[in-house]
């Protein structure tokens, strides 16, 4: 009972509530995806729905599920923040001052940032993938797609993870955490809650009967859950995520702006994204805990991620704080 009435409780707690929320929502948010994908495909409808119509028709369930999760953290973040502000009073310490940002760059220079970040990222990443090529972990798509359409499906969506994800994580999260923690704690709290909520989606293929059913988003729960009796698959997804989420979190604190954060996530998402189009997973004698099944799993990526971030910390100067700054970008 003392662990949940502690921060640390109500974080776990909030967490909880926040997969049964998402659960609970995901049948309403897959008929709400897919009546605009009707809409999209029967009627003109403005270029901004018909495109989320037409992501909305090719959407996995998986990516539904995402949805829900996004949908259900923005609802309860208050819930956590009052809860911990209470916990913070009832202990007999006041809540700590607002933590602050430094100065964010001119625009000139956040520009600069986005767009050697997302350089950045893509060329370590692909770099990766060729070297893991050349040793056979993957093969080159005997009938790969068109360039065209390859940039168009990668940068699309790098563009659209970047922006919403960062906004919501180190945008959003962060800067609600900040005003109620240290910043090496905000850090690690939303680097954890990313990667959590990142690493909760089910199996590919996973069978449903009935995506609008209200039972639907717990059954998935059930092939979610799955993923925790492999201990190799914890390993190699949740640390990289975590990672990750510390990477792009610390170049928020640093820089004090989310160009640099957006760009890293462009740039892995449109890597990732483009090299699955043009090569395929091969059979390969690599110790499986080197390389998974994708560019996103295994000690490799892991190591790659941390020379991203290494790199970043020269590359990118950390800006002195103000006195008083809000927490804004």
């Amino acid at each position: 009972m003392r662990f949940l009435k502690s921060e640390a409780g109500a974080v776990v707690l909030w967490l909880l509530g926040t997969i049964l929320l998402a659960a609970s929502v995901f049948p309403w948010v897959y008929r709400l995806g897919q009546n605009l994908a009707t809409e999209a495909a029967n009627k003109d409808l403005s270029p901004i729905l018909e495109s989320v119509g037409a992501s909305a028709a090719k959407a996995d369930l998986g990516t539904y599920f995402s949805r829900s999760l996004y949908l259900a953290v923005l609802v309860l973040l208050p819930v956590l923040v009052i809860r911990l502000k209470k916990i913070r009073k009832s202990g007999g310490s006041q809540p700590s001052a607002v933590s602050v940002l430094p100065e964010p760059p001119s625009w000139r220079t956040r520009i600069i940032h986005l767009l050697v970040s997302f350089a950045l990222a893509t060329a370590l990443l692909w770099g990766l993938g060729l070297g893991l090529e050349a040793a056979g972990a993957f093969s080159a798509d005997p009938t790969p797609p068109a360039i065209s359409k390859v940039l168009k499906k990668s940068l699309i969506a790098a563009i659209l993870a970047g922006i919403i994800e960062e906004w919501l994580f180190r945008g959003l999260l962060l800067g609600v955490w900040l005003r109620i923690a240290k910043p090496m704690t905000a850090l690690l709290s939303v680097s954890f809650i990313f990667a959590v909520v990142h690493f909760l989606q089910p199996p590919a293929d996973y069978p449903i009967a009935d995506p609008a059913v209200l039972s639907a988003g717990f059954q998935l729960l059930g092939g979610i859950l799955s993923h925790f009796a492999d201990p190799r698959f914890i390993a190699a997804e949740l640390a990289l995520l975590f990672v990750l989420g510390i990477v792009l979190g610390s170049n928020r604190l640093r820089t004090g702006s989310l160009c640099v954060p957006i760009g890293l996530h462009a740039g892995f998402v449109f890597a990732f994204k483009s090299f699955n189009l043009l090569y395929d997973n091969a059979t390969t004698s690599l110790c499986p805990l080197w390389i998974g099944e994708s560019l996103r799993s295994g000690l490799l990526p892991l190591a790659t991620l941390i020379l991203t971030g290494a790199i970043c910390h020269f590359v990118f100067r950390a800006r002195k704080q103000p006195n008083k700054h809000p927490v804004s970008d």
